[in-house]
């Protein structure tokens, strides 16, 4: 005859048994943000940027800063994805992306990205502050951003923008897409600000 303690210990075994069987089954789904060159770009750039330049630091908030992607069901509910996961940190993501862009717009070979040699010591170095990087599945993804721009010679200039993409299913992959497109949007209104779209301001 099996005393109580034995069946209850036979019970937990079977128990967790089951829960690895459950837990092994789960399939983990990761993506990855892509950058687009020059020629998918509305408004390419022809001629070479002459000053070399660095990116970073690139920061964002930290609920969103995490392995799952976040969705937003409601003005004041979001979720995690559990299942669905970024490929690599979406801070890193975030800036390779944006390196890679600006690299296309700009006409160079490539932008070294914080913390990354030579970042902090090329001519024109860029920071970047993601305010809002929100993703509503089958919706939109948004991307707020206001990023400075330090030139060699002491001067810098601040710009912002606030980037809205459809979303063109319900699948994570036209999420992940739609914010690909708002990421090439966003590094061209960064490149202009390198370009000098505008005379920058001096530091007082």
């Amino acid at each position: 005859m099996i005393s109580c303690p034995s069946r209850l210990a036979i019970a937990g075994l079977a128990g967790l048994v089951l829960t690895t069987g459950c837990a092994s089954s789960v399939t983990l789904n990761h993506y990855t943000l892509s950058s687009h060159t020059t020629g998918d770009s509305k408004t390419p750039q022809t001629e070479a940027f002459a000053q070399s330049v660095g990116l970073g630091p690139v920061t964002l908030p930290e609920m969103v800063d995490r392995p799952q992607l976040v969705l937003r069901t409601s003005a004041h509910r979001v979720v995690l994805a559990e299942t669905h996961r970024w490929a690599g940190p979406l801070k890193i993501e975030l800036a390779r992306v944006l390196a890679d862009n600006l690299a296309a717009l700009l006409g160079s070979r490539s932008i070294p990205s914080y913390p990354q040699r030579g970042a902090d010591h090329a001519e024109v170095r860029v920071s970047v502050d993601v305010q809002r990087f929100e993703s509503i599945l089958g919706k939109t993804a948004t991307i707020d951003a206001v990023w400075t721009v330090h030139w060699a010679n002491g001067t810098q200039r601040t710009d912002s923008a606030s980037v809205q993409e459809p979303v063109s299913d319900e699948s994570y992959d036209a999420l992940v897409a739609a914010h690909s497109r708002a990421l090439m949007t966003l590094s061209q209104n960064i490149a202009s600000t390198i370009r000098g779209g505008a005379a920058p301001h001096p530091l007082p």
